[in-house]
């Protein structure tokens, strides 16, 4: 049988597969790091006056953001951290802690 965790989305709690989690944990790291990505790169070209228009700077990311290398670095960093995490809340559970200060 698979094992599954809760999934909390709009409120609702949801179990799902823990496998799908952690892609979706993946998927919506790697999407925040694709809309910095593009608050950094228009708000560059605006900025500096190299492109005074937007339209100009979501060219630029999408041209930099489609990049495989770029895919290929912002997922592995995403899947590292996803399961650095996961791995860092295992441990801590089988200390016997939270490790946070509580009252």
């Amino acid at each position: 049988m698979v094992e599954t965790t809760l999934l909390v989305v709009a409120g609702r709690a949801l179990n799902v597969p823990r496998l799908i989690k952690r892609l979706l944990e993946i998927v919506s790291a790697v999407a925040l790091t694709a809309a910095a990505t593009l608050i950094v790169i228009v708000g560059n070209g605006l900025l500096l006056g190299r492109q005074a228009s937007l339209h100009a700077g979501v060219v630029a990311w999408l041209g930099f953001v489609r990049r495989p290398d770029i895919l290929a670095t912002m997922t592995l960093t995403a899947a590292v951290s996803v399961f650095l995490l996961h791995w860092h809340r295992k441990q801590e559970r089988r200390v016997g802690g939270s490790g946070r200060a509580g009252g």
